[in-house]
């Protein structure tokens, strides 16, 4: 269970991000949007994140309510993730997030840094933004 805030603040802001805060889990949660993923499909999608980093952000949201983790009784164990009721009013707070980082990307991109030779657009269930040469 994980350790709940006092949200001393008064700012809702404050709660959104305790549930969504850091870097990874949006990206967790970006991907759910399509459905049901397992372990290694979310760790392929963000593959920045430790594993043991992404088990930890998977326990806290699954802590939230946010997603439901399946495990089934085979050998080897598959286990599933996926977005509750709850998790899936995140939706378009996510797509905005991605809409933003969208239209802005370019400005925020050092200016010593060439442009990408390809950007692999964000979607639902797909590989995050990638750049090759």
């Amino acid at each position: 269970m994980r350790k709940q805030l006092d949200f001393k603040s008064g700012c809702t802001v404050e709660v959104t991000l305790h549930v969504i805060g850091g870097v990874w889990k949006p990206l967790i949660l970006f991907h759910l949007l399509t459905g049901k993923l397992r372990f290694m499909q979310l760790q392929r999608r963000v593959p920045n994140a430790t594993q043991r980093m992404l088990t930890l952000q998977l326990r806290e949201l699954e802590a939230d309510g946010v997603i439901r983790r399946e495990v089934f009784p085979e050998v080897p164990p598959r286990v599933e993730y996926e977005l509750t009721g709850f998790g899936r009013t995140l939706e378009p707070v996510l797509l905005m997030l991605r809409d933003w980082g969208s239209t802005h990307m370019e400005t925020l991109r050092p200016a010593d840094e060439p442009p990408p030779a390809e950007v692999n657009s964000c979607k639902p269930g797909g590989r995050t933004a990638t750049a090759r040469a």
